[in-house]
């Protein structure tokens, strides 16, 4: 079991060494999810502890532990050495004669692929008589959490899920753009129609979550709205984002500032994928603006906007969204 550890760090040396010598980025990155990513050898090795008699699993973890911690410190030695050989590589090409005439024709370029889902999705809506509202990215507990009938004792309030401001912690970076409804019902009286598109944040880091991201919401509040009206409208919207056959299901889900809930999803070429969420505004919210649950009902649903990005274009990692590598960025267009 133990001479299994020691094969695993000679093997991890060896591939080290094959690298070592010309450390280029992606050898790093591959290096890294093939050792300790989420499907690498040292996963495996995890996964084995439950197999072990029970007293021999605190020394083996304990090995492994000081495994994998040797092999994340050998890795971000590469990874920095990676920074330094391609600055290396880059000084050493010869210099660039910017008095000579271009022999290629400059890109127009183009519009991030994010902010070309934003600009349909707020078309959209604006036909429909929504009108946009931004709001504060920092902004206090009241109206990121209390407002929302978020309770002190929800787990979105800990501190692994949300990023809070150490000299004042009743101020966050905002979990969701639901803050802006708060903000806009408080200054404004029913009948509202509005969309919140912005970045949202949450402590969140893999290949399908980033601590940054993108949200849109979209608010109704009016005499007589209800579920059907809200089921409808998303319907509607995902017709012509997706188009005409696409098929929607609503299963019901729990958000505190709704009631019922509901996930939004929509069936595409690898089965159903979760695309939203939804419901019927709470009276506990209207009761933090000074609304008459018993006149007005509304509506709420929202979308990520990074999620219908990777859906609409094909992606599998959410990093290339960020990374900021031209050459993909390049591939997009306008969309209809």
């Amino acid at each position: 079991m133990y001479e299994e550890l020691n094969n695993l760090s000679s093997e991890f040396r060896k591939d080290l060494d094959a690298i070592k010598s010309k450390p280029v980025a992606n050898l790093v990155e591959k290096l890294r999810l093939d050792w300790i990513g989420k499907k690498g050898r040292i996963s495996k090795e995890y996964s084995k502890l439950n197999r072990l008699p029970k007293d021999e699993r605190p020394k083996f973890g304990k090995q492994l532990n000081i495994l994998k911690q040797d092999i994340e410190k050998n890795l971000q030695i590469l990874k920095d050495h990676a920074v330094e050989f391609g600055i290396e590589e880059n000084l050493s090409k010869p210099e660039i004669d910017i008095s000579l005439p271009s022999s290629t024709r400059c890109s127009n370029g183009g519009i991030h692929p994010i902010s070309l889902v934003q600009q349909k999705m707020c078309k959209i809506f604006k036909r429909y008589g929504f009108t946009v509202y931004e709001g504060p990215e920092l902004d206090h507990d009241f109206y990121n959490f209390t407002a929302l009938n978020i309770p002190h004792d929800h787990p979105s309030r800990d501190m692994q899920d949300t990023f809070f401001v150490k000299e004042n912690p009743l101020f966050v970076l905002r979990t969701h753009t639901s803050n802006v409804q708060i903000h806009t019902m408080l200054q404004e009286k029913p009948p509202l129609r509005i969309i919140s598109p912005g970045r949202v944040y949450r402590v969140d880091n893999d290949a399908t979550h980033s601590p940054m991201f993108h949200q849109m919401e979209c608010v109704v509040v009016d005499k007589g709205i209800s579920f059907a009206h809200l089921k409808g409208m998303i319907q509607a919207f995902m017709t012509e984002i997706f188009g005409s056959n696409v098929k929607t299901r609503f299963r019901p889900s729990f958000f505190p500032f709704v009631e019922p809930g509901a996930e939004i999803d929509i069936y595409g070429p690898n089965g159903w994928l979760e695309i939203g969420g939804c419901g019927m505004i709470h009276p506990n919210v209207f009761e933090s603006v000074n609304y008459d649950s018993e006149i007005y009902t509304g509506y709420a649903f929202g979308f990520g906007l990074d999620r219908m990005a990777m859906t609409l274009f094909g992606l599998s990692d959410l990093r290339l969204l960020f990374e900021g590598d031209f050459s993909f960025h390049s591939q997009f267009s306008i969309l209809p």
